[in-house]
């Protein structure tokens, strides 16, 4: 009986080879897609672009090819997926593009909500244009919960903020100063638990501040001058332990100035002036050594001013002028390591004027309609 001798099957060479062809055609198929720029991404852009005219320094006319992530000027793409990332396009710039026209850019037209397609973008920076109306869209809130910079400062933009602009959780950065917003200022703002930076300057906002703002607790500053807020200033500020610059100037603020923001420890510019604050000046406001520039002026505060000033007082400005203070200028601030510019002026002041620094410095403008008050600069008492 013979015995079979047992053979190993040999593999067919067939399936190397088709293996072999996926990685010489496939893959370089496949590189070609992830190293270019996402189509859908580049017809968003286009889109984004037809909305909008720029006559002057032709930036959009990088604008050309395929890949929207490489010369594309003010696209910047993620290096690891190649979708757009970052839209900077800013109207006044160092730009070469710009220096050789010698001029700042305009744009007009409107931003388009096809920037909502482009859902891993996490700079949307569109600023100083000048030119550029319409209202901010609202998808911006709903469909880019990456976005860490909002910059649409210097434009014609008009509407309410998004109320649901709360949604943004991870932004860093909102700025919309200088534009033509009205309406509140959203309750939601509270939740944007990332904000560092808060610029509502310059609009036409009205409406209270949202009483628990101190909810923000990354803060460190919050500009909302030369709007139309009401109200009173929320005292839940002054729990933002990061908050160093605050402005609520030309407003029409009412109330009283809190206690509390004389404690904070890192505050370093308060704006305060053109509201109709009235109440005395909080002797906390005064004695707080990391105050440099505080601005109370053209509002209506009352008593006295406190004598609170002392050696590590450092003031680069301080104005109280235009309000109805009454009593003596306090002599402790002739102990004051600095004070840059005071302004005591239309005030109810009275009595001599202290001799010595900063007062030899100051100029007769700082102390005039007051009522009784003498010595150099102004008369002879």
């Amino acid at each position: 009986m013979m015995m079979m001798m047992c053979r190993p099957t040999l593999p067919s060479p067939w399936p190397f080879v088709i293996v072999l062809l996926v990685i010489m055609v496939v893959m370089p198929l496949a590189k070609i897609v992830v190293e270019g720029c996402l189509a859908s991404d580049r017809e968003a852009l286009l889109d984004f672009k037809a909305s909008l005219n720029e006559p002057y320094l032709g930036i959009f006319n990088t604008w050309l090819g395929d890949d929207c992530c490489r010369n594309w000027y003010g696209i910047s793409c993620d290096p690891t997926n190649h979708r757009v990332a970052d839209i900077n396009l800013r109207g006044e710039s160092e730009d070469p593009i710009f220096l050789r026209a010698g001029r700042s850019g305009r744009m007009t037209g409107s931003i388009s909500p096809s920037i909502c397609k482009l859902d891993r973008l996490t700079a949307l920076i569109i600023a100083d244009w000048k030119g550029i109306s319409g209202e901010i869209p609202g998808c911006i809130t709903s469909s880019l919960p990456s976005l860490r910079v909002l910059d649409l400062v210097g434009n014609r933009l008009s509407g309410r903020i998004p109320p649901d602009i709360g949604n943004l959780r991870k932004a860093t950065v909102l700025n919309l100063a200088d534009n033509d917003l009205s309406g509140e200022i959203p309750a939601s703002i509270v939740q944007m638990s990332s904000l560092m930076h808060l610029d509502l300057r310059n609009n036409r906002i009205s409406g209270q501040i949202p009483s628990d703002i101190g909810k923000l607790t990354m803060l460190s500053r919050a500009l909302l001058g030369r709007n139309q807020i009401t109200g009173l200033i929320p005292s839940s500020i002054a729990t933002i332990y990061r908050l160093a610059d605050l402005d609520l100037s030309m407003n029409k603020i009412s109330g009283w100035i809190p206690e509390q923001l004389g404690k904070m420890p890192v505050l370093s510019t308060l704006n305060l002036d053109c509201n109709s604050i009235g109440g005395q000046i909080p002797a906390s406001l005064l004695s707080n050594t990391g105050l440099g520039i505080l601005n109370l002026s053209r509002n209506g505060l009352e008593g006295s001013i406190p004598d609170v000033f002392g050696p590590k007082t450092y003031f680069m400005a301080l104005d109280l002028s235009y309000n109805s203070l009454k009593g003596k200028i306090p002599t402790t601030l002739l102990g004051a390591n600095y004070i840059g510019h005071l302004d005591l002026s239309h005030n109810h002041l009275c009595g001599q004027i202290p001799i010595g620094e900063p007062f030899e410095h100051l100029e007769a403008s700082s102390f005039d309609y007051n009522d009784c008050l003498c010595g150099n600069p102004l008369r002879t008492c």
